[in-house]
């Protein structure tokens, strides 16, 4: 892989992902070494300190993140206010009623079931109050995402299992879920929700 390839490759990787990810993890994603990583980190990050680039690296305790750089926060918070005062999206419901039956669920299983990178309407969920978002036990990198005591609360509901046709998609689910895990499914397809 070139170098401007692994470039281009870490930025796409720090986009999906979202959250802060391992050097680690980036060097076994694009199988290469962590030294190679490193540098490669270090040109991107003066690459996106030129003029005209809203976006910058985040890095502390061997994982980086990519981020909006904080000249553009009155920018973002302006739109994030307009967004919070507006009514929920198609895309946030979706995201949600995904959440609420699937849930708890990490993002990868998330942005696979909708198709789209999801991070941004996780980011306003949460600040709405209608998601939260723990550690996941299992992997200490990740989170995983499930509804509120006020989500359940907005829809007169006393727990998930009273959402509508609650146990007909737990199965669905179910069946989902054990289909990612048998040794015929697809390495490329998510495992874990």
């Amino acid at each position: 892989m070139t170098e401007e390839n692994l470039k281009a490759g870490i930025e796409a990787l720090l986009f999906i992902y979202g959250e802060p990810i391992t050097i680690k993890k980036i060097a076994e994603a694009l199988q290469t070494d962590e030294v190679t990583v490193l540098k490669t980190l270090d040109l991107l990050s003066n690459d996106l300190k030129t003029e005209g680039r809203g976006l910058m690296l985040f890095t502390y305790d061997k994982r980086v993140q990519l981020g909006t750089k904080p000249d553009f926060s009155s920018l973002l918070s302006n739109i994030l206010k307009r967004e919070l005062s507006e009514d929920v999206t198609p895309a946030a419901l979706e995201t949600l009623s995904i959440i609420a039956y699937a849930g708890p669920c990490g993002r990868a299983f998330i942005d696979y079931v909708r198709g789209v990178n999801s991070s941004f309407i996780l980011r306003s969920l949460l600040m709405r109050g209608l998601i939260e978002r723990f550690q996941d036990p299992r992997r200490q990198s990740a989170f995983l995402y499930q509804v509120t005591f006020d989500f359940l609360r907005h829809l007169g509901v006393s727990s998930v299992s009273g959402l509508p046709e609650y146990t007909k998609y737990q199965e669905l689910v179910a069946a989902y879920r054990n289909a990612q895990s048998s040794p015929t499914s697809s390495p490329n397809e998510p495992v874990q929700a």
